[in-house]
């Protein structure tokens, strides 16, 4: 067998079957490639809304700068001033969510939607401007990092539409922010500052309107200066654990670090003597001498 390895097969890109091209969305990638900023506005409605036909655009956006392995910063952001007001209860109203059964699976979609954002291999920024409502607050609270201009207003008024959060609104902000926080903000639905955000753990940072630009540039130079194998390693580990037991966190922790001795701490790292790098799938691929005394062993040891 040549030892010369074949390409890499790429994970491929999705996309909504209904999304031949973006018309809300936008993909603008900088410096160099390495960033990308998703941005959007939506059609037809005064305020960037969550309809139906721009989440299916957002949803393939996410899957193809997520498929880009020269990304490294994605930029969550809305044009015009705000980031969303939420998910467009007009088109509620009127139906086009469906039956009960219909409508269950439209928020299982919108949930894998913003999993997919959570568990992006990429740092993730949410800049948000202007009305941070429902759905959006969602989109926001999926990211690594929230930054806000100052004039955010950001909440859940969904309890005064006799509707709840339905994208793993309260399951996340639980977890961010406490129990009675939660329930203030969801029971309520009182509308909510920047400052608020930055207080209770929501947002990381707020600047004046006219600053935020120049934070998110900072930002992005910030990060792009890092390790970014390490980023994805302590992304994977911060979020899985943040859920898991403390002996298992500790366990996923302490495996994360030898990740990270055998790939970044010197070129002189010693290889790990029985690691068999590349051995197994030879063995597999070759059916040679090693794969066929393991599994001669193996096969039947123990079975029924």
């Amino acid at each position: 067998m040549s030892e010369k390895l074949k390409p890499a097969v790429l994970v491929p890109a999705y996309r909504a079957v209904n999304v031949k091209q973006y018309e809300q969305v936008k993909i603008t990638k900088s410096h160099g490639g390495r960033v990308a900023t998703i941005s959007w506005k939506t059609k037809n409605k005064k305020l960037n809304t969550l309809t139906i036909a721009i989440t299916d655009e957002l949803r393939s956006a996410v899957s193809e700068v997520g498929a880009d392995e020269s990304v490294h910063i994605v930029v969550f952001r809305g044009e015009g001033g705000n980031f969303f007001v939420g998910d467009d209860l007009i088109e509620m109203h009127e139906g086009m969510w469906g039956n009960p059964n219909q409508v269950m699976k439209r928020i299982r979609y919108y949930q894998d939607f913003a999993q997919s954002i959570e568990e992006m291999d990429k740092v993730t920024l949410a800049v948000v401007e202007g009305y941070v409502l429902g759905g959006g607050l969602e989109t926001a609270m999926v990211c690594d990092f929230v930054l806000a201009g100052e004039s955010c207003q950001w909440g859940f008024p969904e309890v005064d539409n006799a509707m709840t959060p339905g994208w793993g609104g309260t399951t996340r902000m639980i977890r961010l922010i406490g129990r009675r926080r939660t329930k203030e903000i969801c029971m309520i639905g009182a509308l909510h500052s920047a400052a608020n955000g930055v207080e209770w753990g929501m947002f990381n940072q707020a600047v004046p309107d006219a600053q935020v630009d120049q934070e998110v540039e900072k930002f992005i130079q910030m990060m792009l200066v890092k390790n970014q194998q390490c980023l994805r390693q302590l992304k994977f580990v911060l979020n899985k654990n943040a859920d898991a037991d403390v002996a298992t966190a500790l366990a996923f922790e302490a495996m994360n670090e030898v990740i990270t001795s055998s790939n970044n701490w010197r070129p002189e790292t010693p290889k790990i003597p029985d690691a068999e790098p590349g051995v197994g799938l030879r063995a597999f691929a070759e059916k040679n001498e090693v794969w066929n005394r393991r599994r001669e062993l193996a096969l039947n040891f123990w079975s029924k």
